[in-house]
């Protein structure tokens, strides 16, 4: 039987940064399904448009990008700078896992640049632990997941924490085989180009997306890389599946 791994993540184009190449290489390798999530369309993405405007054209970049990768794109409708950690968002959370049936899932680090990103990063932590519960939907006609998924985080902008430390991944993933066609899914979110420019003092995003991956490559002397670490805590997988599947490296 197919299983079904999925990438949470917080805005439009952030998979494509972080993790697409491992989410393409799960599809080609082993047939999984693959999805990607938003919490929010990236609606404060633009100096030009409004949040409206910028979040149609947005979610429409996300669609676009998911194709590439032959994945499936769903935005879960919270807003930037306001990703919060309650009840609601998190029934979010939980309901789509159900709805997609994860086996395996992908978030940002708890530690990160943007807060929406690690609002995310608990939001997909406390729903990856809801979604096996019966009673947590109960009534809603929510069929629960079997057991936890394998829960996996990404790397942070840059490697660091808000201190500038390093965060260390415990495992990559070689992803040089597919590293052009995750550089087309990104460049579908080509709205965000003026943006990066503007308030992240990014200009050529495609080419820090690159650079990064061949940083983490560089590790192991292969040309490109996604990293991750496990989330290893009681009740959840403690066999890493995603570096079974892929071939860690570490």
């Amino acid at each position: 039987m197919a299983k079904t791994a999925v990438a949470i993540l917080a805005h439009p184009d952030d998979c494509e940064f972080l993790c697409a190449g491992t989410l393409l290489r799960l599809r080609q390798e082993h047939g999984w399904t693959i999805h990607i999530a938003t919490m929010t369309p990236g609606d404060c993405g633009s100096a030009e448009h409004s949040p409206t405007e910028i979040a149609n054209i947005r979610r429409a970049e996300g669609q676009a990008a998911a194709q590439r990768i032959g994945a499936q794109y769903r935005c879960l409708e919270s807003r930037d700078l306001r990703v919060f950690f309650d009840g609601p968002t998190i029934e979010t959370v939980t309901k789509y896992l159900c709805d997609v049936q994860a086996d395996l899932v992908l978030t940002h680090s708890p530690d990160d640049y943007h807060l929406d990103h690690e609002m995310t990063s608990k939001l997909v932590r406390a729903a990856t632990f809801a979604a096996p519960i019966p009673n947590y939907l109960y009534g809603q006609g929510i069929r629960p997941l079997d057991r936890i998924p394998h829960l996996y985080y990404c790397d942070p902008l840059e490697g660091k924490d808000v201190f500038g430390r390093p965060i260390v991944p415990d495992f990559c993933i070689d992803i040089s085989g597919v590293i052009d066609i995750k550089t087309d899914a990104l460049a579908a979110h080509a709205s965000q180009r003026n943006w990066l420019i503007k308030h992240h003092g990014v200009d050529d995003y495609l080419a820090s997306m690159r650079e990064w991956c061949a940083k983490q490559g560089q590790r192991h002397g292969i040309a490109y890389a996604e990293g991750f670490r496990q989330h290893l805590g009681h009740s959840y997988p403690q066999t890493n599946l995603l570096g079974e599947l892929l071939g860690k490296l570490s």
